[in-house]
């Protein structure tokens, strides 16, 4: 039972941190250090080797009931802190003042059996229950186990409540939101945008110089090119690009996805709606060109025309994964992050090179989120068929 109690309340509480919620990792790994102490010092004494493996007797109990009263005045703080936060952890840390009251009595030698087993057996049902419900919680995504409101708010002003964000941060469920970083974005802005893997930062092909700033803002090499993104294929049908059939069937097997699809550049970049930026995307000869498979994207680019592309993070560092990511790191250098929450991936996307498809066929210049021998089933399979 110390065993069992002691890693649930351990696992409740690096699953509390994963959470962000550090008040309550940090009491659920208080509380498993206290009730591992409390057990192993009830069974250290109860060994009928040598009588007792660790004596506690009169005359030899000052340090662990100092102790036990240090952690009876450390805990109320503890109950006042939880109550701002939910019933659960509340009643965890008054289940926790009553342990602690058992282990000052155990001390004074005047523990009354039953009481330490009521105690014990409330701390046990709500210790259960908060783990499994942290356990769940997380798993899912969602509060599928109450965990109970707060009991004690603070309240606060606005002002204090809502520091200024460094740019504009619409939310993307709302069309007001999409339409201001569409605005920004027709303008020669530079925002953050949710795509179908990574968070990204996007720029209108319409705006050379918004490309340009692009590369200032993730301090990326010049002679790494930035691909663009379009709505749908029939985009780039009307755009009428040489394209072989291979190709084409190609492209219609992996949009929209997250695979980036390299191809010969031309004059017919000019008719897709690229425009000014025509130089300063993609490499002279080539440009990648990928079908984000992300509805708000899909409409942004609908009222933007095609968005020359780059992952929202400084360059050689990890990919961003939420918008507060891209705020916090680059949102001093834009003019607007659309939020939408958590990527739907934690790698960008993958890139394929298709310039030669139907000399050589295909190859990888990428692994992202989709593997590379799947790309290579659907090439074979387009082929053969």
């Amino acid at each position: 039972l110390i065993l069992v109690g002691g890693f649930v309340q351990l696992l409740a509480g690096f699953l509390a941190f994963r959470k962000y919620d550090h008040l309550g990792g940090a009491a659920f790994l208080t509380f498993s250090a206290l009730w591992s102490s409390y057990g192993a010092t009830k069974v250290l004494c109860a060994a009928p080797l040598s009588g007792h493996l660790l004596d506690i007797g009169v005359g030899n109990t000052e340090g662990f009931t100092a102790g036990s009263v240090a952690f009876l005045v450390l805990n109320v703080f503890l109950i006042i802190l939880a109550s701002s936060f939910n019933v659960v952890l509340l009643c965890l840390t008054l289940a926790m003042e009553l342990l602690t009251i058992c282990f000052l009595l155990f001390t004074l030698e005047s523990l009354p059996l039953p009481f330490e087993i009521v105690v014990l057996s409330i701390l046990s049902i709500i210790c259960f229950y908060g783990a499994a419900a942290s356990l769940t919680n997380c798993m899912f995504g969602k509060d599928l186990l109450v965990m109970g409101p707060p009991l004690l708010t603070v309240q606060s002003s606005k002002k204090d409540r809502e520091e200024p964000l460094p740019c504009v941060c619409p939310k993307s469920h709302l069309t007001s939101g999409l339409r201001t970083i569409a605005e920004l974005l027709n303008t020669g802005a530079v925002c953050g945008v949710p795509t179908d893997t990574v968070y990204a930062l996007a720029a209108s092909c319409k705006h050379p110089q918004a490309i340009e700033k692009v590369y200032r803002i993730k301090d990326r090499p010049q002679e790494k090119p930035i691909c663009i993104f379009i709505s749908n294929l029939e985009q780039l049908r009307a755009a009428a690009p040489p394209i072989s059939p291979l190709l084409w069937e190609f492209m219609e097997n992996v949009y929209p996805g997250g695979i980036g699809c390299i191809i010969r550049k031309g004059e017919w970049l000019k008719k897709l709606g690229v425009g000014a930026g025509y130089s300063r995307v993609g490499t002279q000869d080539s440009i990648m060109i990928r079908v984000p498979d992300l509805t708000v994207l899909v409409h942004l680019i609908d009222m933007t025309g095609p968005l020359a592309i780059t992952s929202a993070n400084p360059s050689g560092e990890v990919d961003s994964t939420h918008h507060d990511m891209v705020i916090s790191r680059l949102g001093h250098k834009l003019e607007g992050v659309l939020c939408d929450g958590e990527s739907d991936e934690v790698v960008a996307s993958t890139v394929v090179n298709c310039t030669r498809i139907d000399e050589s066929g295909i190859t990888i210049v990428r692994e992202g989120c989709i593997p590379a021998g799947k790309v290579m089933q659907i090439f074979e399979r387009v082929k053969n068929r």
